[in-house]
């Protein structure tokens, strides 16, 4: 596999999606960035590896800057070795080329202690003032906590608008309810929005650095908790990177459970989201409707599962729960009831002229900026992005689905919510195949660990969007197995678009078209 232009040494990784592995040069960096966007290619994930105790700046190993782009033959992981001017840590920048690489490279700098050289933007991310500027928590030895002394709050440099009648409106971090913080800080005349900055990182946790003080074996279980509504992509996306280190094919009754668990996992978040638009546009009957589907539905993977989102249900060499007959019947009548009432209330918000009011025209997204910013996912495809891992690189089971993509043109929430629901009936009509199909035999198989470093890749479209691992691992013989491990969520790429959303709306619209993107905090405050 070869990027035009470009001698590499491509290492295809043994995954059941298409993920290829290259160590690239200084001078190559920035423009096998413009090779990707100009073949039509978007960033993926930006990440650094191992820096510190467990890298070897001389060795095969040395510190490096990673980033994974998606192209059309699969998915590209480039490792950079790094630059070090006797202070730092560095690399060059790639903002200037994908804008989303910003945001990753700010955290890459507070995380890792690894600099782009040139960003325009350089404010710490995830460093609010917990940390000195000079400890990098991913720079510490493995097994150690490290003992953290912490600082003034800084103030963060917003961008400032100015001119006559600009004011700003500042939201959260702390917001009502239980939903996660994040700061939201509005510049505006009257109640038009001309411009909007988010401060997020407010639930950075440590779990990349948590991730190598664990078993791989076990290490499954976190990755299940880096955004709890997606906790089977995350689990199955981690699980497909340990496999791919192991070189591991799971059987195939595991691999259709875990597409069932997926397909369940999305149709929960769309029920949930369908519901808080109808409430965020004052229509609260539909949020006790499809409040009242998601409880049965969340009740049923209960049932079915042992855990309302199938929780710690996926594991290393397949899954952890089986399903009986009466199970599957259960699940099948489900899905009908579950659809019959969904398509009733398609026809209410689709005929309720209030509903669409709020709906039509708000919070777009033209497929243009969409294209140029790396919108993805759900979002992504609302505003003429068609992409879904399920259909531009299907693997067992969904090979064999021909799964139908939810597309649309107009970027708004109207767009979102049309998609949200397409989605909501093609994954029904998926689910009745698999429980119909289900083949029969094992659902786990073992697992033996590499003896010497490997590395995999995970890649699952998730319900938001494609969820992405990378793992290094350093063989059995190593006291710290997992050198690094890099989990990804669609929120990086989409949380910047949603500022441009909102731009020329009015202020009390923009708990809806937050809505209807759904970005995940916890998923990109690692």
């Amino acid at each position: 596999m070869q990027i035009p232009g470009f001698d590499l040494e491509f290492v295809a990784l043994p995954a059941p999606v298409p993920v290829w592995h290259a160590q690239v040069a200084q001078g190559q960096w920035q423009a096998l960035a413009s090779a990707a966007r100009d073949e039509g290619g978007r960033l993926l994930a930006l990440w650094a590896g191992p820096i510190g105790s467990d890298a070897d700046a001389k060795g095969p190993n040395p510190p490096c800057i990673c980033a994974a782009y998606v192209m059309q033959d699969g998915a590209f992981w480039l490792s950079l070795p790094l630059n070090h001017d006797g202070n730092r840590w560095t690399y060059p920048d790639i903002a200037a080329i994908f804008p989303a690489a910003a945001r990753m490279q700010r955290a890459v700098a507070d995380l890792s202690g690894a600099f782009a050289v040139g960003a325009p933007d350089v404010r710490p991310w995830l460093n609010h003032g917990a940390w000195t500027a000079d400890h990098f928590p991913l720079q510490q030895k493995a097994g150690q906590l490290p003992l953290l002394v912490p600082t003034d709050l800084q103030n963060y440099a917003f961008v400032r608008v100015e001119g006559d009648g600009v004011h700003e409106i500042a939201v959260g971090p702390v917001h009502a309810g239980i939903i996660e913080p994040g700061h939201f800080r509005f510049s505006v005349v009257g109640e038009k929005v001309l411009r909007l900055e988010q401060r997020l990182g407010y639930t950075h946790k440590g779990i990349e650095q948590r991730m190598a003080q664990l078993d791989p074996l076990q290490a499954y279980r976190l990755a299940g908790r880096v955004s709890g509504d997606s906790t089977v992509a995350y689990a199955w996306a981690y699980c497909m990177a340990l496999e791919s280190t192991c070189q591991t094919t799971i059987p195939a009754r595991a691999a259709w459970l875990r597409a069932l668990m997926l397909e369940r996992e999305r149709v929960a978040a769309h029920l949930a989201d369908l519901g808080a638009l109808g409430n965020d546009a004052a229509f609260a009957f539909g949020l006790a409707q499809f409040s009242r589907l998601r409880e049965d539905w969340l009740r049923a993977s209960q049932s079915a599962f042992g855990h309302r989102l199938m929780m710690d249900c996926v594991v290393p060499g397949g899954v952890k729960v089986d399903m009986d007959r009466g199970q599957r019947d259960q699940l099948l009548q489900q899905c009908d009831a579950i659809e019959n009432e969904v398509r009733s209330l398609f026809g209410i918000y689709e005929a309720h002229a209030g509903l669409q009011d709020r709906f039509i025209n708000a919070g777009r997204v033209e497929p243009e900026l969409a294209s140029r910013m790396g919108l993805t996912g759900l979002a992504g495809r609302a505003s003429s992005q068609a992409w879904d891992l399920r259909c531009n690189h299907p693997f067992e089971p969904y090979s064999g689905f021909q799964v139908a993509m939810a597309t649309h043109h107009n970027g708004d929430v109207a767009s979102r919510v049309a998609v949200r629901f397409d989605e909501v009936f093609e994954s029904l009509r998926l689910l009745r195949r698999m429980l119909t199909d289900l083949p029969a035999g094992e659902v786990l198989c073992e697992m033996a660990l590499p003896q010497f470093a490997a590395r995999g890749a995970g890649w699952i479209e998730g319900w938001r969007g494609e969820i992405f691992v990378a793992l290094d691992l350093a063989g059995t013989d190593q006291a710290n197995r997992i050198r690094r491990c890099h989990l990804h969520d669609p929120s990086w790429q989409n949380w910047p678009v949603l500022e441009h959303a909102i731009m020329g709306n009015i202020v009390p619209d923009f708990p809806l078209i937050n809505k209807s993107f759904n970005l995940s905090y916890s998923g990109q405050d690692l």
